[in-house]
């Protein structure tokens, strides 16, 4: 019988490939995981708005 763990879903910031689709898995405060399944032009729209609020 395997361990019983808790799950808590928390992690590293993370993005990972899965056929045509991005899988974005971000820690939220609080414990968790946010999953975000995104394609490459909403990666690529994101990316954007992110470069645009950090310079």
């Amino acid at each position: 019988m395997a361990a019983m763990k808790p799950r808590t879903g928390d992690g590293p910031m993370e993005v990972t490939k899965e056929g045509r689709s991005l899988i974005l898995r971000l820690p939220i405060d609080g414990g968790g995981r946010l999953v975000v399944e995104l394609n490459s032009a909403e990666a690529a729209e994101l990316r954007n708005c992110l470069v645009g609020v950090t310079e």
